[in-house]
């Protein structure tokens, strides 16, 4: 089974499939570097100069592939949320109980922030009132399916009795992808990911049943008396 590291790696920084109308070598870099340039500076902060300059190709080049910079940023949005909907698929197929999924959730945005990089859309949140139209609908739909995907761990750990619940899932599910995009924002002015990972955390401790985790305490102390005395 591939780490999580390696899973928001493959995720976070694949290029767009050969059958796809980006899947051309340029178009691929020229995605990849603003990918860059948005997660660290925001959309608001680089041109296409900026990739231009990266790569040594001309604007002219740049207009050919992406004919203006709102068109390139509803590209990148589709393509980071493809991408993250293939790493959630990953994670669903590793036949994990609900709090190991949802760790493994909580690592795909450790993994990013340890690469000095915001999540694109949380990122872009923060930018939303200036953004086109069609890159709102889609950082939206990107919110959406991941309160989704939340909500259905959340709800089959409230169904196995591992997680208590204070709502609905659906809300639960708000408040975790809001507490772990916050805690993102708020790590990296201080350059520390441990920062982030306290806080999810806690975010996560607070969904665990209590009756459950004190059950699972004494098991594992059992266990190890046993194995002492074996």
């Amino acid at each position: 089974m591939a780490s999580s590291s390696a899973i928001i790696s493959a995720a976070m920084h694949k290029r767009a499939p050969a059958s796809s109308p980006l899947s051309s070598s340029t178009a691929g870099r020229v995605l990849d570097v603003a990918e860059h340039l948005m997660q660290t500076r925001g959309f608001n902060g680089f041109s296409y100069a900026d990739i231009s300059g990266e790569l040594g190709i001309s604007k002219a080049t740049l207009h050919h592939h992406f004919a203006t910079k709102a068109k390139l940023g509803h590209a990148l949005i589709e393509r980071y949320s493809d991408n993250f909907r293939a790493a959630l698929a990953a994670i669903d197929t590793s036949n994990s109980g609900a709090p190991q999924r949802l760790e493994r959730y909580v690592q795909l945005y450790r993994d990013v922030l340890s690469g000095n990089r915001l999540c694109l859309c949380g990122m872009l949140a923060a930018e939303y009132g200036t953004l086109p139209e069609p890159m709102q609908k889609s950082v939206r739909h990107f919110f959406d399916a991941n309160e989704t995907w939340i909500a259905g761990v959340i709800e089959q750990g409230r169904r196995a009795g591992v997680f208590q619940l204070r709502g609905s899932a659906a809300a639960v599910a708000r408040m975790l992808l809001g507490a772990l995009e916050g805690a993102m924002l708020v790590a990296r002015p201080f350059n520390d990911v441990e920062r982030f990972s306290s806080a999810a955390r806690v975010a996560l401790a607070g969904l665990k049943d209590s009756r459950h985790a004190a059950s699972s305490s004494r098991q594992r102390r059992v266990a190890r008396a046993r194995a002492a005395t074996a």
